[in-house]
């Protein structure tokens, strides 16, 4: 692992750092969409971004990571829940594989209880986020509309016990993921 990791929340100033290190952190990953970078600006200017979910990881000045939920709704005939949407988990390639990552997923799971949520919706490869205590979100009855692989990549995780016991319908995510 990486020493001196040091997780805070991202800055005006990093914008244009965590979109190159985005672009270059997906630049080669098979399952991207070359979209990445694009989303996350399109996240940061929509109305119901908080900026205090979207953090940096930093060692020695030099931005490593990024993390960014956003505020998504769980829809069924009868009620909406609130939730997060974990977007891209982004960590410099030679960087990758060193524990960053992970740091960024607890510190952004620990900030989002704090900032009032209790679950967090992602679509990931599912050899990854089950050490987080991720969960294909079928087992709930949270489902999504978006065209999937399989099932098991979209899942989620809850922040506090029981938080999508009674929960289930369809996830909204925000427009700006398309």
């Amino acid at each position: 692992m990486y020493q001196n990791i040091h997780i805070r929340k991202e800055k005006i100033s990093d914008y244009k750092k965590v979109i190159e290190l985005t672009g270059k952190a997906f630049k080669n990953m098979p399952y991207a969409d070359g979209d990445e970078d694009k989303l996350v600006e399109r996240l940061r200017k929509a109305p119901a971004f908080i900026s205090e979910l979207s953090l940096v990881a930093e060692s020695e000045g030099k931005i490593l990571g990024h993390i960014l939920f956003t505020p998504a709704i769980i829809e069924n005939r009868q009620k909406q829940f609130h939730t997060l949407v974990s977007g891209h988990v982004s960590v410099l390639p030679a960087f990758q594989k060193q524990g960053i990552g992970g740091l960024l997923i607890k510190a952004g799971h620990k900030m989002a209880v704090e900032c009032g949520f209790n679950s967090v919706i992602l679509v990931g490869q599912p050899e990854y986020y089950p050490r987080f205590g991720y969960k294909p979100a079928s087992g709930w009855g949270i489902n999504t509309h978006h065209a999937l692989p399989s099932d098991d990549v979209f899942m989620a995780v809850e922040l506090a016990e029981n938080a999508l016991q009674n929960v289930s319908g369809t996830v909204v995510f925000p427009p700006e993921f398309g």
